[in-house]
């Protein structure tokens, strides 16, 4: 009677398998929207110090080179133009709009998998930076920053599972005109990626 060996289940080739899947949700390091906040470098007592300055600064100084637009709203809502031209926020005027605020708001994403809820604890990590220069693969020589780099980092971006939105991490030195730069960066990245 002849048989054939048994072969074994694990070993090598099933350990590189496993390593190659790509994790669970629930075990990836970086998730979107994960808890954070737990990283306190103030106390509670100075973060109220820096509120009550931040007040004050509206209350006493204000700002200065408000557009008109800008004036009448905030003045239609209780906010004081001075005669020195500066416009300034009473307390409570601040107060009663954080007070009605919402505490949470949803970016929407192309891609409603991407959509973030952005408030309270939620962390996520995004490209950014607006970078002027690069380094060339082949050459390793700097040169500046493209459109086609941009649409290119934004298609790497959309691929990475712990970067769960795009902000413009590069600038398109190839166009000149900015109107047209600002066109071809929202261009160049909404093409690049479904994320936010």
């Amino acid at each position: 009677m002849t048989s054939k060996p048994t072969r074994r289940s694990g070993g090598r080739a099933a350990r590189i398998a496993s390593r190659a899947a790509p994790l669970e949700q629930k075990m990836r390091p970086v998730r979107p929207g994960m808890e954070g906040g737990h990283f306190t470098p103030l106390s509670p007592s100075e973060v109220k110090r820096i509120h009550l300055a931040a007040l004050d600064a509206l209350e006493q100084i204000g700002l200065a080179d408000a557009p008109q637009s800008g004036i009448d709203v905030m003045v239609g809502a209780g906010a004081i133009l001075g005669d020195d031209g500066r416009l300034r926020f009473p307390r409570a005027l601040v107060e009663d709009m954080l007070a009605k605020a919402a505490k949470t708001i949803t970016l929407h994403g192309r891609d409603p998998k991407h959509d973030m809820q952005v408030g309270g604890h939620q962390v996520y990590y995004g490209t950014a930076g607006a970078a002027v220069h690069m380094v060339d693969v082949l050459t390793h020589d700097y040169r500046d920053s493209t459109v086609q780099d941009l649409h290119d980092a934004a298609r790497i971006a959309d691929h990475l599972d712990n970067i769960h939105f795009v902000q413009r991490p590069m600038v398109a030195r190839d166009i000149a005109d900015n109107c047209e730069m600002d066109l071809n960066t929202v261009y160049a990245t909404v093409t690049g990626t479904s994320k936010h």
